[in-house]
């Protein structure tokens, strides 16, 4: 029988990539997201052969419908982002640090809690952190904040929650719909600033990232750790 994966912000990005990479490989899939709308077309994408959960994971109570509603799972992704908290330092909104976290790592510890009911004993759980939690990028202080604190909540769930299996993958610059908040001339111009700065001559695409995200699935000795999956742009930072 497949293996189960419930993978939370599966309708875009690296979660919809996620879920393509896990169905090739022979999982069975279940998606969630807060638009139906938008995990139809996704369902539609990945050939209708996902389930598909509508929630918010923000909220606490549609959190656990979602998990009763979906039955056992051997493993849990957490493709969740938030664009809020970026900014220089000194006039960065307060406002929207908050909402930052409150976007990022509240639904990350939020899911990963509830799901421990639904999930196999030695399955595991792949959180999404980002570079900024690892390299000193001006303008990113909320934004790094946000993904050092889901960084560094890894080892201590995978010490905790033994046999279950906790890492995270750190994405660099990755071509996804988090970048939608900025006019398309304006999101060329900072990929190509971003392709110049990283070693490989690129940023990144969700297939890059679900490559990672997959091998923490399915390497049973690997559990604790945060994958930096950035194309080495930290290197030159």
């Amino acid at each position: 029988m497949s293996q189960h994966v419930f993978i939370v912000g599966g309708s875009s990005g690296v979660g919809l990539a996620t879920a393509r990479r896990l169905l090739s490989e022979g999982y069975a899939v279940t998606i969630a997201g807060r638009n139906q709308a938008r995990l139809a077309e996704a369902k539609g994408a990945l050939d209708n052969i996902v389930n598909t959960v509508e929630f918010d994971a923000s909220d606490t109570v549609d959190l656990a419908r979602a998990f009763s509603q979906i039955g056992a799972i051997d493993h849990l992704v957490l493709a969740l982002g938030s664009s809020k908290g970026g900014g220089a330092f000194p006039s960065v909104s307060l406002d929207d640090v908050r909402m930052g976290f409150d976007e990022k790592v509240f639904p990350h510890f939020a899911c990963a809690q509830v799901a421990l009911s639904s999930i196999r004993k030695d399955g595991s759980i792949t959180f999404i952190s980002a570079v900024t939690a690892h390299t000193a990028m001006p303008g990113t202080a909320g934004l790094g904040a946000a993904n050092a604190a889901i960084a560094a909540t890894v080892p201590i769930l995978a010490a905790e929650l033994k046999p279950l299996r906790i890492n995270a993958v750190s994405p660099g610059v990755v071509d996804t719909p988090w970048w939608d908040f900025l006019p398309e001339q304006d999101k060329v111009s900072v990929f190509a600033d971003y392709a110049a700065k990283t070693p490989v001559g690129r940023v990144g695409q969700p297939d890059d990232i679900a490559l990672a995200i997959a091998f923490l699935i399915s390497n049973t000795f690997m559990t604790g750790k945060t994958i930096v999956c950035d194309g080495g742009l930290g290197l030159s930072s």
